[in-house]
C-alpha cells in the first residue's frame, strides 16, 4: 500500500466561493443585500434571483429534489467527475450548511486534477452549474439537507461520468 502524499500538482486547494471566480462554471446564489419587492401585504420581501435555469432541452422539465448529505472528511480524493449536458443543476443548502464544489469547464471530459477548480461555500451560498459543466458529487462539510433543482424528462438520465487519469486531493 502506498501512503505517499500527493504531489503539489495533484493538490486542489479549495478557495472561497465568489461570483467572479465561479463565473466560468455557473452562477453563485446568495441572499442579496438591500430590499426586494414587497409581497404578502408588505410582510415579506421577494428577490428574483434567476429566470432561466435551462432545463427544457429535449422536452425536459424542472425537478426539485432533496439531497440529505453526510459530512465528508478532508483532504478528499477526487477521481471521478460528472456532467449534465442537457440542463443546469442547482444546489442550495437548507440551513447553514457549507459544502465544497469541484468543477471543470464544459466541453471535453477532464483527465487530470490540474484541470479542476475547487470552491468552498460559506454555508449560505448555493450554486447553479451551467449545462455541461463537469463537477464532482456533492461534498458536504456539514451534514444536512440540500435543495437540488435539475432536469427531468424523456431520453434517459442526463449524466455523463468520467474517471480522471490523474486523480487529485481537495484540501481546505
Amino acid at each position: 500500500m502506498n501512503d505517499a502524499s500527493p504531489t503539489a500538482a495533484e493538490v486542489l486547494m479549495a478557495q472561497p466561493l465568489t461570483p467572479q471566480a465561479f463565473r466560468p462554471y455557473g452562477t453563485v446564489i446568495a441572499a442579496p443585500a438591500g430590499e426586494g419587492r414587497p409581497i404578502n401585504g408588505g410582510n415579506a420581501q421577494r428577490f428574483d434571483l434567476l429566470d432561466d435555469l435551462r432545463l427544457d432541452a429535449e422536452g425536459g422539465r424542472p425537478m426539485l429534489a432533496l439531497f440529505r448529505a453526510q459530512a465528508r472528511r478532508f483532504p478528499h480524493e477526487v477521481s471521478e467527475m460528472e456532467c449534465h449536458a442537457l440542463g443546469s443543476q442547482t444546489f442550495v443548502p437548507l440551513g447553514d450548511r457549507r459544502f465544497v464544489i469541484v468543477v471543470a469547464r464544459a466541453g471535453d471530459a477532464p483527465t487530470s486534477a490540474q484541470q479542476l477548480a475547487a470552491f468552498v461555500t460559506d454555508g449560505r451560498q448555493g450554486v447553479v452549474l451551467a449545462p455541461g459543466t463537469w463537477h464532482h458529487a456533492l461534498l458536504a462539510l456539514d451534514a444536512g439537507d440540500f435543495a437540488v433543482i435539475e432536469r427531468a424528462g424523456s431520453g434517459g438520465v442526463d449524466c455523463d461520468v468520467c474517471l480522471l487519469r490523474e486523480p487529485g486531493s481537495v484540501r481546505l
